[in-house]
């Protein structure tokens, strides 16, 4: 590939597409047609991260997808990113991932070595996730694109998903937040090579070595934080299991720099359409100022597991989370408490 070639440079802004955001598309999911099949254990009413279909007592099918745009300069390590990205859904709902698919979208002007590159870099991170790539599709588009489309086994008995957490129980979370802010700064070119770095590693690490962690222990809801936000996702949660969830901003895992990123207006478009969706529907403490406000709404790329379990178990999984390399910034975030006025509250 040409050193002069700057892939996220291909990568799009927003434009009218601006306009489709959460709440847009709620409103048009929601017009769709309602779907019932006895065997479909998991579907669209809890917004949780995958399809779960059951086979039979013992096996359940994971469906998932999930592609985007570049959000690093270098091939094949935005093709590890997509990858684990959309290999993630599986780990958060407990299963395991089978069989990938590539879904492409790719201009022919950047040619088949960068395309060959992205590629590779997916299939490193499926054979890692231990499942088989299996083929795939592609179209020719102006903005290049990729993910996998994911089919994973669970077993239904022990399928987690992100509504059923309960009172009583401490929230961890797997990974530092912020990268939204450090992969807006990169396309300016005013991120530390500390962020940076640090924001790759956490974005092509599989969500694998937390969940087999987890899977040892009484997991009550689980969810990954992408795109939506930890904000997002943990209203998500509070809302699906009809509790309050409470959230000690001081306990956050961040990435380096990213509030001071937040200060300079290194911020993503998602971040604001985030905070026009769900702004209101939580409480934050009067003290969070709004450069910090931003860490909260920050899009995730590859983000880590949010995870509801019980308090009595919390420390001793968070010890052995940040005693493995991959997992070593897991901390714990807060709690859960019965249903009050708000469903998520920052502290």
């Amino acid at each position: 590939m040409k050193e002069s070639v700057k892939l996220t440079q291909f990568a799009k802004s927003a434009g009218c597409a601006a306009k489709i955001g959460p709440k847009v598309l709620a409103e048009i999911v929601g017009g769709l047609p309602k779907f019932f099949d006895e065997h479909l254990l998991v579907g669209t009413e809890t917004n949780d991260d995958g399809a779960v279909y059951q086979i039979s007592d013992e096996l359940a099918l994971i469906q998932t997808l999930d592609f985007f745009p570049p959000v690093v300069d270098e091939p094949s390590l935005f093709g590890e990113i997509a990858a684990a990205n959309a290999l993630s859904d599986i780990y958060a709902m407990g299963g395991i991932p089978k069989i990938a698919l590539n879904i492409v979208a790719f201009p022919n002007c950047l040619g088949q070595e960068v395309l060959g590159e992205i590629l590779q870099g997916g299939a490193k991170k499926v054979q890692e996730a231990g499942a088989v790539l299996a083929g795939g599709h592609s179209i020719n588009d102006e903005e290049p694109k990729y993910g996998l489309s994911v089919t994973g086994f669970v077993n239904p008995k022990k399928m987690w998903k992100n509504s059923g957490a309960e009172p009583g129980d401490a929230l961890i979370l797997t990974k530092p937040i912020g990268t939204g802010l450090v992969n807006t700064a990169a396309k300016a070119d005013m991120v530390s090579e500390t962020s940076r770095k640090l924001a790759i590693g956490q974005m092509r690490c599989l969500n694998y070595y937390a969940s087999e962690i987890l899977k040892d222990y009484e997991v009550h809801g689980c969810t990954d934080v992408t795109g939506f936000s930890l904000a997002g996702h943990a209203l998500e949660m509070a809302e699906g299991s009809q509790v309050t969830i409470k959230i000690d901003t001081k306990k956050i895992p961040f990435l380096p720099d990213v509030e001071e990123y937040a200060k300079m207006g290194l911020v993503p478009e998602g971040t604001y359409r985030n905070k026009e969706f769900l702004r209101e529907k939580i409480k934050l403490n009067d003290t969070i100022k709004e450069s910090f406000e931003d860490l909260l709404f920050d899009p995730q790329t590859s983000g880590g597991l949010l995870v509801s379990l019980k308090k009595k178990d919390a420390k001793e999984v968070l010890k052995r989370l940040q005693e493995q390399e991959q997992t070593r910034y897991s901390k714990i975030v807060g709690e859960v408490e019965e249903k009050q006025e708000a469903h998520l509250i920052f502290l």
